[in-house]
Formats: structure tokens, C-alpha cells, sequence
């Protein structure tokens, strides 16, 4: 007789991904918080030198800006699928494909902690 699939991930598991998640919230609300100084200190032009006059470095301001701006708002939205990935754990939902009902690979969700689909979900995915 084949042994049952298992169809959630016990409590001691989910214990040890929220204490994963909940590290990688830690890290990643630092690394926000560090965008956001950073793009405060460009946005008040707290510099050494008087950037007005050079039209090079403005645009080199502007661009250095943008891409803060963007790299503070991808990880204001990893923060928030880890967040959900918590949500879950105290649904006792964690882990489970959305597509396949199935178990993630804990692998999987080591490296990836809020992954909501399977690899093979999302292989199937991208074609």
C-alpha cells in the first residue's frame, strides 16, 4: 500500500518557515529603509557640491533616483508577499500550490518563501 501524500505541512514545519519569513521580513524592511534614506539624502540635495549648474549630474541624480525608487518599491512588494506567505502559515494554507493542490517542495520554499505555485505550476505556467 502506498504511503499517504501528505496534503499540508505539519505545524513544526510551518513553525520553522515563519521563522524564515519573519528573518527575511527583518532583512528586507532593512534594505527598504535604506532606499528610502537613500532617496531622502538625493531628494534634498544634501551634497558637497552644488550639483545646479551641471546638467550631467542632475541627469545622473535623476536616474540614480529612479532606480532607488524602483528597487524601494520591489522590495515593498516582496515585503508584502511575505507578509501573505505568513497570512497563510496561521491558515495552515502554506506551501499548498494554488494550481495543483499539491505540497511545494520545501526546497522550494526555502529559497523561495512566498511562492504560492509548485515548479511544475509554474513550468506549465510559461507556456
Amino acid at each position: 500500500m502506498a504511503a499517504k501524500e501528505k496534503t499540508r505541512y505539519s505545524d513544526s514545519e510551518l513553525v520553522e518557515f515563519k521563522n524564515l519569513i519573519g528573518k527575511k521580513i527583518e532583512e528586507s524592511r532593512a534594505e527598504l529603509k535604506d532606499y528610502q534614506d537613500q532617496i531622502s539624502k538625493k531628494n534634498t540635495g544634501s551634497s558637497d557640491t552644488d550639483y545646479k549648474f551641471n546638467g550631467l549630474e542632475d541627469s545622473s541624480l535623476l536616474v540614480e533616483r529612479e532606480y532607488l525608487s524602483q528597487q524601494a518599491s520591489r522590495q515593498a512588494k516582496f515585503i508584502s508577499h511575505l507578509e501573505k506567505a505568513l497570512v497563510r502559515i496561521e491558515n495552515k494554507t502554506y506551501g499548498i500550490c494554488r494550481e495543483t493542490g499539491k505540497l511545494i517542495s520545501p526546497e522550494r520554499l526555502r529559497i523561495v518563501p512566498h511562492a504560492t505555485l509548485s515548479i511544475e505550476a509554474k513550468k506549465s505556467q510559461k507556456k
